[in-house]
């Protein structure tokens, strides 16, 4: 794939997003899409936030780990994605008008006091460049019609972001069996799902690690101080505003979201 087809669907993604439509699989379209065609789109796309909406990264993604969302979306390869200052959100009321067909997913977030820079990055370096964990909802969207997505359909849209929050409280990793803490998860007011952090990738330390090497095979480091969503320990909910979301996660901390428009 050519710049100019790269600049053209990145394009098209980001103006999908300002305009809360959606556009048709790129997988569809350019049957011969690659991988690394599609994290050339997705960084076109995170350039332009960057640039036109003078956004800044905070953090990075990991999407599809379990095997509940892999088989939900029908992808079976993790990937990951940028995190920006304005996707992120505080407890309390989340507007979600901006979105297009949000679902939300409950997540252990990491936050690093250290670099960390693959390739041959372990789960013990990871621990180690851990500053606290964090419980975390995403809520996940994209701009591809209908969720109608393949691994490269989603790379492309900078791994279905669209806005996450995390919790005030922080716990120390090294105090917890990461891959046995459970999260519950509350819909209306009524018990939705439940899984455990081994639900993703064996451990959310293996999941971080495979995010600092795959990174770190493109050039690109896990930085200090940032933060690091390690992928979904339950199902995707589809959500709308009005919708109240809870969850707890035994050792790290709550949250309560009211999703207003």
């Amino acid at each position: 794939m050519n710049q100019s087809d790269v600049e053209h669907l990145g394009g098209e993604l980001y103006r999908s997003m300002l305009s809360k439509s959606t556009v048709p699989p790129l997988t569809d379209r350019v049957p011969n899409i690659t991988i690394d065609d599609a994290y050339n789109i997705s960084r076109h796309y995170l350039d332009l936030r960057l640039r036109e909406n003078r956004e800044t990264v905070v953090g990075k993604k990991i999407g599809v780990t379990s095997a509940a969302v892999q088989s939900m979306l029908g992808v079976y390869s993790p990937d990951f994605g940028f995190l920006t200052d304005a996707m992120q959100f505080s407890n309390g009321d989340v507007p979600i008008g901006q979105l297009i067909q949000p679902r939300a997913e409950a997540e252990i977030a990491f936050r690093l006091k250290k670099m960390l820079r693959g390739p041959g990055i372990t789960t013990g370096d990871v621990l180690a460049a851990t500053d606290s964990v964090m419980a975390c909802f995403e809520i996940v969207d994209s701009r591809i019609e209908n969720w109608k997505i393949k691994i490269q359909d989603t790379v492309a849209d900078n791994a279905s972001c669209g806005v996450f929050v995390v919790s005030d409280m922080h716990a120390d990793a090294s105090d917890l069996d990461l891959a046995a803490c459970k999260a519950r998860v509350y819909k209306n007011g009524k018990f939705l799902s439940e899984g455990e952090g081994a639900a993703v990738q064996g451990s959310p330390l293996a999941s971080i690690a495979w995010l600092a090497n795959t990174l770190g095979e493109l050039g690109v480091a896990l930085e200090a101080g940032e933060l690091l969503l390690s992928g979904s320990l339950v199902p995707l909910e589809p959500i709308v505003p009005g919708d109240v979301m809870s969850m707890n996660i035994e050792g790290i901390g709550s949250l309560n979201l009211n999703f207003v428009e």
